[in-house]
């Protein structure tokens, strides 16, 4: 696609190094042969050497260049001073005994490499549930200055159409502070591709034409993002047609310079989210890559586990070039 065409070329030359704590999977590592191979990115691939040779060996790939590394073999130097950042980060929450389990496990490895500054950003989710990769996520790097949670959106793609619709991966319930800072942390994610933000805050009503308290949590919610991002294009609460076709937003909200025009847009919950992004997934023939984690401290990418190695390799582009 000549969106990651584009990708590619933001990144190429820039040296970043991505952590992929499944290279044992062969998705994984076919993407990351790839993509060193293109000379894109650095990958670190994490599993047991043997296997990740064995994979490599039965698929006639040539690995001798990657970088491998297995936890339980890492140097004793290098593992003490890991064990001596996460002791620090974590502050007392984890005994010695926890902290050594915690790093025996390839996800928080990956986040500890990302977190000391040896890799700049991780793709994982192929094998392991959202919930391993989010979590060590959320206790090492955490979130950036000024968030207070993290969301889940995911670009569309079809032709030279390119969306961002959030949040469809984390936040189960969605508040006023919830939904505005999804919508900032999403107007940044659509800069990386490209877009100029237009944002809208979904509903089932229009400027009023409904009322009730779902009503009234997003046009709080878009009253909070003019105070969070003064100089960010958002209104709300639209409908999606009001939002999305040019003639219905000049009839439901003229003079908006959102409504018929928006390019991200931010449901109400997380239902509404992972509902609307599979309907314009298999009605519309949008592509979906994501979910896209927003608002942590380093890029961090959640894969699906029925993703693809164009899928994985897709993923590692858009990370290193959010790193």
């Amino acid at each position: 696609m000549e969106l990651f065409e584009e990708i590619a070329a933001k990144v190429k030359g820039t040296d970043k190094t991505i952590v992929f704590p499944e290279g044992e999977d062969k998705r994984v590592l076919g993407a990351a042969v790839r993509l060193h191979n293109d000379d894109l990115l650095t990958p670190i691939l994490l599993g047991k050497r043997a296997e990740i040779e064995q994979t490599a060996k039965d698929n006639g790939w040539d690995i001798s260049a990657l970088t491998i590394l297995d936890p339980a073999e890492y140097p004793e130097a290098d593992k003490k001073e890991m064990f001596d950042a996460l002791s620090e980060r974590r502050k007392g929450k984890n005994t010695p005994e926890q902290i050594e389990e915690m790093l025996k496990d390839v996800s928080y490895f990956g986040t500890m490499l990302v977190y000391m500054g040896k890799a700049d950003g991780m793709v994982s989710g192929a094998v392991h549930s959202t919930g391993a990769t989010v979590r060590p996520a959320l206790q090492i790097v955490k979130t950036k200055p000024g968030s207070h949670r993290i969301s889940g959106s995911f670009l569309m793609i079809k032709g030279d159409q390119r969306y961002i619709f959030a949040d469809c991966a984390i936040n189960i319930e969605l508040d006023a502070e919830t939904m505005a800072e999804v919508a900032v942390q999403s107007a940044e994610t659509a800069k990386v591709f490209g877009i100029d933000p237009k944002v809208a805050m979904l509903s089932f009503s229009t400027k009023g034409s409904a009322k009730g308290d779902m009503v009234t949590k997003v046009a709080d919610a878009t009253e909070k993002v003019h105070e969070l991002a003064p100089d960010l294009a958002v209104d709300g609460e639209l409908q999606f047609d009001a939002a999305f076709v040019p003639e219905v937003g000049e009839l439901k909200a003229p003079g908006s310079s959102v409504a018929g025009h928006a390019n991200v847009f931010v449901f109400p919950s997380l239902e509404a989210g992972n509902i609307g992004y599979k309907i314009a997934q298999r009605f519309g023939g949008f592509s979906a890559v994501g979910p896209i984690l927003q608002g942590l401290n380093a890029p961090i990418a959640d894969l699906s586990r029925g993703c693809s190695e164009q899928d994985v390799y897709d993923v590692a582009l858009i990370t290193a070039a959010r790193a």
